[in-house]
């Protein structure tokens, strides 16, 4: 239970502050309540996934898994970055290959007639509930979520996205804001409920060249930034491609992939912002030694860093053995710095 004495801010909100003064980073994962853990198979098990995103109880018991398995700093939500095209009368489903089915799929102008936008609040209802149960019982920092624009527009048209920016740039773009302003209201509903950060998954950014990047996704990821009220970090599989880019949305924090040594993304990266990551998610196969060995490199790499907060450069794979999460988390707790000094090489 939540403690009623006055306390510090946690590790992770400093961490976003960029004052971070600890001995060590704060530590969460993404992906962290999901597939790699026996106790939430146990849930699938009997739930199809459907229901498990959309009931408050197992949304509780599920964000929850982690922090009592692993020990991480942070929780985040159990819930998908597709919940906004219900909020848009569409269907979501999960039929276990492939990927979510977003149906009736859109792919032309006269498509946006299947668009209805209805109020999050009634038509998330669900995520509100669970954040509720949430910030009764966890002690740590609580982080929402959304799909960046361009990422939940890229599942509604079954990854034809693109063809459709091209073919038919007017529909294509009314469609971007159309679904910017229901992740924004989304957003500001789990922050009324109690959410202490946000994480905006533009995961599909990837697909973008950097001049298709400014187009088609910087002005709606802007637009959600600057309309939140608590810590922003804006999350891509391209983040480490589009620094400048990401800086310019002057978001709280970048989540970087792993695809460039972090302390060298950092130089490119103002101080006032935070970064996140970027461990490989798949150095986790390997024994807990190596891990271990791996991820105190990249500690050691961004020590003295007041704005660093540990996490992989991707989700957590589901294959991976809960006894090398927990190596990895377990590393970053145990974490002693050599000196007092900024990051080094």
């Amino acid at each position: 239970m939540i403690s009623s004495a006055v306390s510090s801010p946690p590790r992770f909100l400093n961490a976003l502050a960029c004052k971070n003064t600890a001995e060590r980073p704060p530590v969460w994962i993404m992906r962290q309540a999901g597939r790699y853990l026996p106790e939430y198979q146990a849930i699938r098990q009997k739930y199809p996934l459907e229901e498990m995103f959309r009931n408050p109880e197992l949304i509780f018991e599920i964000t929850k898994q982690p922090l009592d398995i692993i020990g991480v700093d942070a929780a985040i939500l159990f819930a998908d970055i597709l919940h906004v095209p219900l909020a848009l009368g569409l269907d979501v489903s999960f039929p276990g290959k492939g990927g979510p089915v977003v149906s009736p799929k859109i792919g032309e102008g006269n498509d946006l007639l299947h668009v209805q936008p209805k109020p999050v609040e009634e038509a998330l209802s669900f995520v509100k509930e669970g954040i509720h149960l949430l910030k009764k019982e966890i002690d740590v920092p609580l982080i929402g979520f959304c799909g960046g624009p361009f990422t939940v527009m890229t599942y509604m048209t079954g990854k034809k996205v693109k063809k459709w920016l091209y073919s038919d740039p007017e529909s294509a773009f009314e469609l971007l804001q159309v679904i910017t302003n229901q992740s924004i209201a989304y957003l500001k509903m789990q922050v009324e409920a109690g959410v202490d950060a946000i994480q905006i998954f533009d995961s599909w950014a990837n697909l973008l060249s950097r001049t298709e990047f400014c187009r088609f996704a910087q002005p709606f990821l802007k637009q959600i930034v600057e309309a939140v009220d608590v810590p922003v970090i804006l999350f891509s599989r391209a983040a480490s491609h589009f620094v400048s880019e990401f800086v310019a949305l002057r978001p709280d924090a970048i989540s970087f992939d792993w695809t460039y040594p972090l302390h060298e993304v950092r130089k490119r990266v103002p101080g006032t912002i935070a970064v996140q990551g970027n461990l490989d998610p798949e150095i986790l196969y390997a024994p807990p030694a190596a891990i271990q060995q791996e991820t105190e490199k990249m500690l050691r790499s961004m020590e003295g860093d007041p704005g660093y907060i540990v996490n992989l450069g991707h989700g957590v794979l589901p294959d991976i053995p809960v006894d090398h999460v927990r190596a990895f988390v377990d590393t970053v707790k145990n974490f002693s710095p050599r000196s007092s000094g900024r990051h080094g090489a």
